[in-house]
């Protein structure tokens, strides 16, 4: 099978859960079959070697948010979340590759890429959706300073209908959850959609689980992502001064790339590591009580979520943070709904030794089903009976 695999991002370093998706999805279907991957490279920086077996073209990312294009969001067709991916040098790379070569399919790594489908004719077309990005933008604007919320709410309408448009359109659509297959196929019933869920290097973090010094609260994720830049926030303003007064010695550590300035400012307060860029998170799980993830906003699953599970650290989190993964609170985490629940179910994570191996054990089973090569083979073996159809 040859297939085109179109990225709206750098993949590697794997250091986000869209790149680690898009990673090892690439990865997955790199070895089992003659993969090319187009993507757009991060600018100011050389071309990374990306460890895949394939053909790789990096294309130049475009200037994002620039006036011509912010105009064309709020008075074109395209919400601007599209318009910021549309460039001429990937229209190019992807004529003449279109030009030299017969593809089986084109895999794009989310709808971000709908600018493109219009070059592949009758090839057929699969969407990959991180999240439901109207859904996401909808929850935004919910949240969002009242300046934005209104802008914020035309740009859902035009993704939704960007979304109806593409699930008409393209030959079919891998999502993260049953609840994302659910709610496309309540838009559009004839799609083609199968679920191949988020997943998790369970060799790498198992070699990471052994017990020691335990003393971190650790909420992992992109901070320059607004749900999670937020969840930091309201975590470390709301709940966390109740904590540390009652343990003093535990630390808060928001992991994760490029915080914005007032996520870096939590370091003022006592207690509070923000770390930036880290090169891996399997040392803060290490030192971790609990993962927390306390998030009010956002979509798609939550690799955060898999990757402490199988680190053997219990988790609490909202039940927006949880959604779409099959989990049941006490049995393999803790679901929470608001502070006084947080201040009891930290409590009973790290001061109930049979709740936390309970808590623990359970989640290790539940994990045990989202290895990475396990689902990569899951995703080829579902585009190659697609193809048969």
């Amino acid at each position: 099978m040859r297939i085109l695999f179109v990225s709206p991002r750098q993949c590697w370093p794997a250091v986000s859960g869209a790149k680690l998706r898009d990673y090892h999805f690439a990865r997955g279907l790199s070895a089992r079959s003659e993969l090319t991957y187009v993507y757009f490279a991060d600018p100011g920086k050389a071309s990374p070697y990306l460890p895949l077996h394939a053909e790789v073209i990096p294309v130049p990312k475009p200037r994002m948010y620039t006036p011509m294009k912010v105009l064309r969001g709020v008075v074109g067709r395209l919400p601007l979340p599209l318009v910021n991916y549309t460039s001429p040098a990937m229209t190019s790379a992807l004529r003449a590759l279109v030009k030299a070569r017969k593809f089986d399919l084109v895999h794009f790594d989310s709808i971000h890429m709908m600018p493109y489908e219009h070059l592949f004719g009758g090839t057929p077309v699969i969407y990959n959706w991180h999240n439901i990005e109207s859904e996401l933008m909808r929850r935004y604007a919910e949240t969002a300073p009242l300046s934005r919320r209104a802008v914020a709410s035309v740009t859902a309408r035009k993704i939704e209908a960007a979304e109806r448009y593409i699930l008409r359109s393209a030959f079919g659509h891998v999502v993260c959850s049953g609840r994302e297959r659910d709610a496309l196929a309540a838009i559009a019933s004839g799609a083609r959609v199968t679920v191949v869920h988020n997943g998790v290097d369970l060799s790498g973090f198992a070699r990471g689980s052994a017990e020691g010094r335990r003393f971190r609260l650790v909420f992992v994720g992109s901070m320059n992502y607004h749900a999670n830049s937020d969840a930091g926030l309201w975590f470390a303003r709301e709940v966390w001064p109740a904590v540390r007064e009652r343990h003093p010695e535990w630390r808060l550590t928001l992991v994760g790339s490029n915080p914005p300035p007032a996520v870096v400012a939590l370091r003022e307060q006592l207690g509070i590591e923000v770390t930036g860029t880290v090169t891996d998170v399997k040392p803060y799980y290490r030192e971790a009580l609990a993962a927390i993830v306390p998030l009010r906003t956002g979509g798609g699953t939550r690799l955060k979520i898999l990757e402490a599970m199988a680190a053997s650290v219990p988790v609490v989190s909202t039940e927006l943070g949880a959604e779409g993964l099959p989990v049941i609170s006490g049995e393999n985490l803790l679901l929470v709904k608001n502070r006084t629940q947080w201040l009891e179910a930290l409590e009973a994570v790290t001061g109930d030794a049979e709740v936390r191996s309970g808590l623990i054990r359970a989640a290790r089973a539940t994990v045990a089903a989202f290895d990475w090569e396990v689902l990569g083979q899951s995703l080829f073996e579902t585009y190659r009976g697609w193809l048969l159809l």
